[in-house]
């Protein structure tokens, strides 16, 4: 029987103790950069070889965008 995989969304969120970004999926810090634009970027490469979603959260923590590079309806994606 072959396993299914799990896919789980990039979130792009300032890290707390730290100056800066981090990109992370479930849970788990994929990398770290100085700032939020250059996390974004990252987080967009890994959202799209992974085929998920992109979850950037602002300063406050709350969630500000978010983006699909995966299994998407046909309907056009306005946001971005």
């Amino acid at each position: 029987m072959k396993r299914r995989h799990l896919h789980h969304d990039v979130h792009i969120a300032r890290t707390p103790l730290e100056v800066g970004w981090k990109v992370s999926r479930h849970g788990r810090t994929m990398s770290r950069h100085r700032t939020q634009r250059n996390a974004i970027r990252a987080g967009k490469r890994l959202a799209t070889r992974m085929r998920v979603e992109v979850i950037t959260h602002g300063l406050d923590g709350r969630f500000r965008s978010k983006d699909s590079y995966g299994n998407e309806s046909p309907v056009r994606d306005t946001e971005h």
